[in-house]
């Protein structure tokens, strides 16, 4: 009698490298049946942003030239994930679905009906690890609580857990040699048409598996030494760019952690750009950490004294800062580079941030949002800490006083004035001197450089100085009112 097949549930681990559900399906034996579900009911308003269904599509067309290459069928669905899924198993016959494990509170409560709901029906399903380096539960503080402080989180982490060598991909997948019914992936209209936006990020990204190793590889061998220095300037190519790649699960995070330890300890005493490129890893998970432990974390301040400060949000200041036309240069660098390839230098994100929040006194739920529809690695967990990270309002948080200048930041980061040449060219002509604060300049310089402020470049929306100390009342209040 043959072995009743088993269905392999793709998540956010679209790989077939070190993908621990894909090698327990395979070690049972069964015909595989890959599956992804498109359910844009399960997360509420967490629903995939513009930016992100962009980088699924290219994502699940590599995963499915990836198995049909070692024998198996990518099967598409959209709808209810419950529904889909025992709709398979009675299709298939299949008593067991197996799958990566994800930490998002819908996933989390996802998972749990499935459990519940299939069980019912005869079926098992059986999670893995693999999307982390190290399980939210495995790590408490010595009093047995979940961190809430980065510092020992990364101590504990690197000191009690063994990062397991990444598994290879394997040669052959069975897969079902009846064909299944599934969605084209070009029904599902994750890309844009009118307009088609996606251009910038055709031209930077690639999308799958494939185009993750070609990055880690490339990152680990040019940049890895560097990356403590050439991580905070905006204008190189300093970062490892490996974020979207982590999120849609192309890498697992222990294929990064090796592969970094292998490039940097090849006969040579480890660098600061290694230290510096494993922290952010931990920050990473640092973040899964808080979101498993206080599920509330992208909707309300970790502290919760913050939920008493005095926004005064502006529509149009929002819409300026979105737009990329504050008349800060940095800035609005950034905020275009956001939208010309959905990604943005970490730096620069600190600074964009810090500036809707303490000059714009806007909510950083209002950021959070913006930055979940247009970034291709949007994560529910980084892009909830980090903001409220510079909110003030989360665990291990910036100080509340803390507030970037964005001239300041541009001329320390970016002092040659390349990267805001780059993404706000009606000010590419200007002196280095002026660049980041083109209010300053003479009118000779602005007219030599074609600059009319006010016409081809905003006038600043708001003053530094004015709304520091407008940030800074409030957070007295916040103080005022915890005590």
């Amino acid at each position: 009698m043959p072995t009743p097949a088993a269905i392999l549930w793709f998540r956010n681990d679209l790989r077939l490298a070190d993908n621990r559900a894909l090698a327990a399906t395979l070690a049972t034996g069964a015909p595989v049946v890959p599956v992804y579900i498109l359910d844009d009911e399960a997360p509420g308003q967490w629903r995939m942003g513009r930016a992100s269904r962009w980088w699924l599509a290219g994502s699940l067309a590599a995963l499915g030239r990836d198995l049909e290459a070692r024998g198996a069928r990518l099967v598409l669905r959209k709808g209810r994930t419950e529904e889909i899924l025992a709709q398979i198993a009675e299709e298939t016959g299949a008593k067991v679905v197996h799958a990566s494990r994800a930490y998002e509170p819908w996933a989390a409560a996802l998972e749990r009906r499935l459990k519940a709901g299939l069980s019912e029906k005869g079926i098992d399903v059986k999670r893995y690890a693999g999307t982390l380096l190290a399980e939210p539960e495995s790590l408490r503080t010595q009093a047995g609580e979940p961190f809430k402080v980065y510092t020992p989180f990364w101590r504990a982490l690197s000191e009690r857990t063994t990062v397991a060598k990444p598994l290879a991909a394997p040669d052959k997948i069975p897969g079902l040699k009846v064909t299944l019914i599934s969605d084209r992936l070009d029904d599902w209209a994750l890309r844009p048409t009118r307009p088609d936006w996606a251009g910038g990020m055709r031209d930077v990204w690639r999308p799958g598996e494939a185009g993750a190793q070609e990055r880690l590889a490339r990152f680990a061998s040019d940049r890895l030494s560097d990356y403590d220095e050439a991580r905070d300037v905006p204008s190189e190519d300093g970062t490892s760019r490996l974020s979207p790649h982590l999120h849609f699960g192309e890498l697992s995070p222990a294929q990064c952690w090796h592969a970094a330890l292998a490039a940097d300890g090849a006969g040579r005493k480890p660098s600061q750009g290694l230290d510096r490129f494993l922290k952010e890893l931990v920050w990473r998970e640092f973040s899964y950490h808080l979101l498993a432990h206080w599920p509330d974390l992208p909707e309300a301040p970790f502290r919760p004294a913050f939920a008493a400060y005095p926004w005064q949000t502006s529509k149009a200041a929002l819409r300026a800062w979105q737009r990329g036309e504050t008349g800060y240069p940095l800035v609005d660098a950034g905020m275009r580079q956001l939208w010309g390839i959905g990604w943005m230098h970490n730096r620069v994100r600190m600074v964009v941030a810090s500036f809707l929040i303490k000059h714009l006194l806007t909510p950083w739920q209002n950021g959070e949002a913006w930055f979940w529809d247009t970034l291709v690695d949007a994560d529910l967990a980084s892009n909830a800490a980090s903001w409220q990270w510079v909110a003030g309002s989360g665990a291990d948080a910036a100080p509340y006083f803390r507030i970037f200048n964005p001239v300041a930041q541009g001329e320390k980061f970016d002092p040659a004035g390349d990267y805001v040449r780059a993404w706000v060219p009606e000010l590419a002509r200007l002196p280095a001197p002026y660049i980041h604060a083109p209010w300053l300049a003479p009118k000779t310089v602005l007219a030599i450089a074609g600059v009319e402020l006010g016409r081809t470049y905003p006038l600043p929306i708001v003053d530094h100085a004015t709304q520091r100390a407008l940030a800074l009342a409030g957070y007295e209040q916040v103080k005022a009112a915890a005590t």
